[in-house]
């Protein structure tokens, strides 16, 4: 049997901000930044929140990050998203997309997150997510440094051809996945499944949701890490409860059937 997965973008669609920027400030604390960088990526973010991402200003974030980041010692990047992803994610989380995941997983769908930002910071955030697998822009890497070289940027047509290498490699049949985004530039990943759903869509999405019927959900709950990781854990546990629940009562009518046979054999 084919089997289905659940593609979700990050920024706007699980997380009310852009993941790639809101690290601005601890890399500064760290090294990594200047201060007028600093002034740059709040004032990205601030675009980005109140307008969104257009193709134009996402290819200047491209390059924008990858003159950034080179040189970046990598480890040093891991270990300062590490120590800060909680408080700088928090409060971020959609609750609606965090229930959504709950459900898709429930349903036996995997979870895939395919986020624009990088891979460093994808990775971790899926993995407090409780994700099946986090994709993200991948830049080289050379002894250890960030070369400024992106390898796979996950954008656009990107995303598209990173789920059908996934469908392939896994199984999926796309016209039975999932899609959730906010951006007209994913309209790529949109396309190719048989269930997209616009999420907090920007003007142009929105307008072609509408024209083509596709699911539009708006997202206003962000909530804290902490509450998100609560919530799941309230989730696996009501699901291993109605598991155990379900387990226990086949258990009690196998012995129903099998002191009933034994009833007729003795009576025979």
């Amino acid at each position: 049997m084919s089997r289905s997965a659940a593609f979700f973008d990050l920024d706007k669609t699980i997380l009310a901000k852009s993941s790639s920027l809101a690290f601005a400030r601890p890399f500064y604390k760290g090294g990594l930044l200047g201060r007028a960088d600093v002034l740059k990526s709040a004032y990205a973010q601030f675009s980005y929140v109140a307008s969104g991402a257009d193709h134009d200003q996402l290819e200047y974030m491209r390059k924008y990050m990858s003159d950034l980041v080179s040189g970046w010692d990598v480890e040093t990047v891991k270990q300062i998203v590490s120590e800060t992803l909680d408080e700088i994610v928090d409060p971020m989380v959609y609750e609606e997309a965090v229930d959504l995941i709950a459900q898709h997983k429930e349903a036996g769908r995997d979870v895939i997150i395919i986020s624009s930002s990088g891979t460093e910071v994808v990775e971790p955030i899926g993995e407090r997510l409780g994700v099946d697998r986090a994709i993200g822009t991948q830049v080289a890497i050379e002894d250890g440094k960030y070369t400024g070289e992106i390898v796979f940027y996950a954008y656009g047509e990107g995303k598209a051809e990173a789920m059908r290498a996934l469908a392939e490699e896994n199984g999926y049949d796309l016209a039975d996945c999932y899609a959730y985004t906010d951006s007209m530039t994913d309209l790529p990943m949109l396309e190719i499944v048989g269930h997209p759903v616009c999420v907090n869509p920007d003007a142009p999405l929105r307008k072609i949701a509408v024209d083509r019927e596709w699911p539009i959900v708006d997202f206003a709950r962000p909530v804290a890490m902490k509450t998100m990781r609560e919530r799941l854990s309230q989730l696996n546990t009501e699901k291993n409860r109605r598991t155990a629940l379900r387990v226990g009562a086949a258990t009690v009518a196998l012995g129903i059937a099998w002191y009933a046979s034994r009833r007729r054999g003795s009576a025979a």
